[in-house]
């Protein structure tokens, strides 16, 4: 009999502080345990009407080189795919995260810090069953040659699948696949850096972002060159950015997914356009949870 999912949430608040990588903008933020059924959300601290900010993908208005989510009162946080990354990958639902800026801190570009700080709180087992959103029909979204999709299958989890594919020979064709079970995100998916090109830092910063940016917390190629000293973490460092992405923006559909996730050449774009689709289209998924026996029932809640 396979294990029954209960939620999860933090043993007690963690806090932690950075700069954003496109804003520049300092900021501290305090990740809360939240009660069963919450879901992550988001609270601006620094604006006068402060007003929660949902984690869901018909929350999203710019997945320009990140996700960005707004209120209905236009409240934003941005660059949220990092941290709700490690929320997914770690196994936790249940999140109020305090923020006093605009945008999410980079850390080192990755997902690592989160993990580690999730791992210090500790998590905590909720009395309620987690819902899983399982996919009954595949559901894909193109963009000219690039595309996405979401297939059925009979595991509990998300299995990802991402071939990308690039001019310059620092990075080439890559490619790779993983189920996100207990354990490996932390140890394959998080250490992966955001990366991106020197010839487009001038443009990015043009158009007002990428202020933070820096070799601290993203890998910068240069040509067929990575210009970090210190070089990549894996070969394929790349190609695991890009499902650790993938991760955090189909955190957004607001429960795990029980399916495939298949792309070629993914990006936030897309992979809103996929969450949106799976939203708009509920006859090709539906809600799960597992089922208990009483004995199982009391047993846990006297554990808690």
């Amino acid at each position: 009999m396979s294990q029954i999912e209960y939620q999860n949430t933090l043993n007690e608040p963690i806090t932690c502080a950075g700069i954003g990588v496109h804003t520049g903008a300092r900021a501290k933020m305090t990740i809360h345990p939240a009660e069963p059924g919450t879901g992550i959300r988001f609270l601006r601290t620094d604006l006068l009407r402060q007003g929660e900010i949902p984690a869901r993908g018909d929350f999203v208005t710019e997945v320009q080189l990140g996700t960005t989510l707004t209120n209905e009162d236009g409240q934003s946080v941005a660059t949220v795919e990092h941290l709700l990354a490690a929320c997914a990958g770690m196994g936790l639902d249940n999140l109020v995260i305090e923020i006093d800026g605009p945008e999410v801190p980079i850390m080192d570009g990755s997902s690592a810090v989160f993990c580690e700080l999730f791992l210090q709180a500790g998590l905590k087992a909720q009395p309620a069953l987690r819902r899983r959103i399982r996919i009954l029909d595949t559901i894909e979204v193109c963009e000219g040659e690039k595309w996405a999709r979401l297939s059925p299958s009979q595991d509990k989890i998300l299995t990802l699948k991402a071939k990308i594919e690039f001019e310059s020979k620092a990075i080439g064709t890559q490619q790779m696949a993983m189920r996100l079970a207990p354990g490996l995100f932390a140890r394959d998916i998080a250490f992966a850096r955001t990366f991106g090109f020197s010839r487009d830092i001038e443009a990015l910063q043009a158009m007002g972002l990428a202020r933070g940016g820096s070799l601290d917390n993203a890998v910068v190629i240069d040509g067929d060159t990575i210009v970090n000293p210190e070089g990549l973490r894996s070969d394929d460092e790349f190609v695991r950015h890009k499902l650790l992405d993938a991760i955090g923006d189909l955190m957004l559909a607001g429960a795990p997914i029980a399916g495939v996730y298949e792309a070629l050449k993914p990006g936030h774009a897309l992979n809103n356009q996929l969450v949106r689709a799976l939203l708009e289209q509920p006859e090709a998924w539906c809600w799960e949870t597992d089922t208990r026996p009483v004995e199982a029932e009391l047993a846990h809640a006297a554990n808690l």
